[in-house]
């Protein structure tokens, strides 16, 4: 009787020491921001202050989603210089993808009348030197679409993974994403559209085949969701638009889409089929602009939603009343 009790024992040990142990839910947070610092020269201190505050939580990592100056001063090279620098204070891994205002409306006489390639050539000079790394101190590796010979000038677009949860950054951009002005503009547009189709049809591509949990697309531009159906008010976007929008249907996980632009912090779900709400698509459009705050996303794989959110105030950075209001 013992013996049989004791061999029952040992095959039980044996069985429990074979068999998987359940996958325990991935938990971490991550920075937004965006459209700073904007209001020069007092946005440094108070970009410097959010930089603080960011490098005082435990985020793994921050996504700025560009315009990392305002739309009327000097495209300048000391100014880039100065924002590498301040990028480079950021513990944990950064992640930046370029806005209108630092290539796009360079051309403008209040910006000081620069070629807008030429100022996304140093752009890419400048923070994408070596695209397979992340800026701050702490680096982290990324896929980036210049590996591709098709696409080899779009550095900028960036893809990552943590714990099943797979990154992208698009260089998507305000001002109607550049198809404006000229046939040089025209130009750069189509060939930037086209590479960031690419690169959101293999992002969407590379989740199924991870079976990622979620997918994250970070980009500068708000594509104007509230014109959907009204195409010709969004000429730059529809392409973008419709992607996301047969992608994120097709994936059926949660999709968090990152954006700035219009200095409003929103979440919401906007994108729509028709009438019908394309529900596993969440929007955050970011701080920005007199606003220099961040907001923080809270990541858990075992929670369906997948993401939540927090503000990440600093106090020193809110504007006084207006005693007319």
């Amino acid at each position: 009787m013992f013996k049989n009790k004791y061999l029952q024992t040992i095959l039980a040990l044996l069985l429990s020491a074979l068999t998987p142990l359940p996958a325990h839910a991935a938990q971490f947070s991550f920075a937004a921001i965006g459209d700073t610092p904007y209001i020069l020269p007092g946005d440094f201190e108070r970009f410097g202050r959010l930089i603080e505050r960011i490098n005082s939580t435990r985020a793994a990592l921050t996504i700025h989603v560009g315009d990392i100056k305002p739309g009327n001063s000097r495209c300048s090279d000391e100014h880039f210089a100065k924002i590498s620098d301040m990028f480079a204070t950021f513990s944990a891994p950064l992640i930046y993808t370029p806005g209108d205002n630092e290539w796009t409306d360079c051309h403008r006489a209040d910006n000081g009348g620069f070629d807008p390639i030429e100022r996304l050539a140093k752009l890419r000079e400048m923070f994408f030197a070596d695209p397979a790394q992340s800026l701050g101190r702490k680096k982290i590796t990324l896929e980036h679409q210049g590996s591709d010979s098709r696409f080899a000038a779009y550095i900028e677009n960036r893809r990552w993974e943590r714990d099943n949860v797979l990154f992208a950054t698009l260089h998507i951009i305000g001002s109607n994403n550049n198809l404006q002005r000229d046939q040089t503009a025209v130009n750069e547009y189509i060939a930037r559209n086209a590479a960031n189709l690419a690169w959101m049809a293999a992002t969407f591509e590379a989740a199924r085949e991870r079976n990622a949990k979620a997918v994250v697309l970070a980009f500068q531009a708000d594509p104007r969701w509230e014109f959907d159906g009204r195409d010709d008010q969004r000429a730059g976007f529809v392409d973008t638009l419709t992607a996301l929008r047969q992608h994120a249907h097709a994936f059926d996980k949660p999709v968090l889409v990152i954006h700035g632009d219009r200095h409003r912090f929103v979440i919401d779900k906007p994108l729509y089929h028709g009438r019908q709400l394309i529900y596993n698509v969440t929007r955050v459009m970011v701080f920005g602009d007199t606003e220099v705050q961040g907001v923080m996303i809270n990541v858990d794989t075992d929670d369906p939603e997948i993401f939540s959110f927090k503000t990440l105030s600093v106090p020193e950075n809110i504007p006084a009343p207006n005693p007319k209001l």
